[in-house]
């Protein structure tokens, strides 16, 4: 009680100045700790003085340099690294959605056949003017192209023709005493597939006709050629019922002047190389007007090239115009399977064999259709034992020639 009287009688907020003492630091420490800031502080004020650092203060990164990043061995390395800045920047290639499929329908039988044109390419987008150049396949004769704007076309030079330069190898003399047979399959270069049975199945005296469209068609015609196949370029031409039945792009027509179809001519003709001659796709109304097929057939033969005829047409002008120009000339007689089932087929073949014990020389053109090719590949392999020699159609063209 007497304690709590104390409390009460005591001045208001003595007895907290009292407690507050209780808790203080002696006066030896609090000169310790005086003397240990003011050392702190002297010390920063020396290195901001008296350190001659113009970054003082900011945060610094130090990065370990090897020999070949100083900076003159970076400057060496410039043009590495532009390249590789130009790599990143340079345009994607076209989206897939770009590629563009056409329909062609054949005008004898009316089957109908889609074929896709590669995405980036000038025929899918209808621009002829600055198409993807198609480089040089292997094997060909770098003097016998001519550059155009459309890529690399044929060109005589030197004396040598594309004509003599490709034609697969033959035993001519061989087949000047007996009779021969060729066979060219056609509409090769669309459908990967069937292009490569062809090249593949068939011996290499059967020439290999391509079109100028498809994904690659250099690439398949280049590994016709590896495989000892000569080949041939087929150029899309009008038909009678154009547009409804349509070659494909590019197609020279009879209502265009001769200057436009030959520009058009220069763009299949650079879709690839190695070919000893032309041929018609389709244009059975093309090949039959002489005023539009004499510049074509006199622009081949001015580049040295051949010109084989389908027969789809009998009123084809092609033979009297390459006889006026000189120019290797060869017409089929059969469409070997024009009907395509393996009976009709045989029966072709046959009358095939019979022309060429009675002329001395035979022709016959088919497409790769798979029973095509089988029946095919069958026959030849009897021609031996019938006394008859199966030839490139380049070798039957010089012996008709010759006879």
């Amino acid at each position: 009680m007497a304690e709590a009287a104390d409390e009460l009688s005591t001045p208001l907020g003595q007895d907290t100045v009292s407690r507050t003492r209780r808790f203080r630091l002696p006066f030896t420490a609090m000169q310790a700790l005086a003397v240990l800031l003011g050392l702190v502080l002297v010390g920063f004020v020396g290195v901001a003085l008296f350190n001659d650092n113009p970054l003082g203060g900011e945060p610094i990164a130090h990065i370990a340099l090897r020999k070949q990043d100083t900076p003159a061995a970076m400057d060496k390395q410039a043009p590495a690294s532009q390249a590789a800045v130009a790599v990143k920047s340079a345009p994607k290639p076209p989206a897939a959605s770009d590629a563009r499929t056409v329909t062609i329908i054949d005008g004898s039988s009316g089957k109908r056949q889609d074929v896709v044109i590669g995405a980036g390419d000038p025929a899918d987008k209808g621009n002829a003017d600055s198409p993807a150049p198609v480089a040089a396949m292997a094997g060909v004769d770098p003097r016998l192209l001519e550059k155009t704007r459309y890529g690399m076309i044929p060109m005589v030079a030197d004396g040598l023709k594309p004509f003599t330069v490709y034609a697969a190898d033959a035993d001519r003399a061989k087949a000047a005493g007996m009779p021969v047979v060729a066979v060219v399959v056609a509409g090769l270069g669309v459908g990967a597939a069937k292009t490569a049975d062809a090249i593949v199945k068939l011996p290499s005296a059967v020439t290999l006709a391509f079109t100028p469209y498809g994904a690659d068609p250099g690439k398949l015609a280049e590994r016709a050629r590896a495989q000892r196949h000569e080949i041939l370029l087929q150029i899309p031409m009008e038909p009678f019922d154009y547009p409804d039945n349509d070659p494909g792009p590019q197609t020279l027509l009879t209502t265009l002047p001769s200057e436009q179809n030959l520009d058009r001519l220069y763009w299949h003709l650079s879709r690839l190389q190695g070919y000893a001659g032309i041929a018609n796709f389709m244009g059975a109304r093309f090949v039959a007007t002489d005023l539009v097929m004499q510049p074509i057939v006199r622009e081949a033969a001015k580049r040295g090239l051949g010109y084989f005829d389908d027969g789809s047409t009998p009123r084809s002008v092609a033979q009297s115009l390459a006889a006026g120009q000189a120019m290797p000339f060869a017409k089929a007689d059969f469409t070997i399977d024009a009907v395509p089932t393996s009976a009709e087929i045989d029966r072709t073949l046959v009358k095939l064999e019979t022309l060429a014990k009675e002329r001395g020389t035979a022709i016959g053109v088919a497409s790769a259709l798979p029973v095509s090719i089988e029946r095919l590949a069958s026959w030849i392999k009897s021609l031996d034992s019938k006394g008859i020699m199966l030839v490139p159609l380049t070798t039957a063209m010089l012996k008709s020639k010759s006879s």
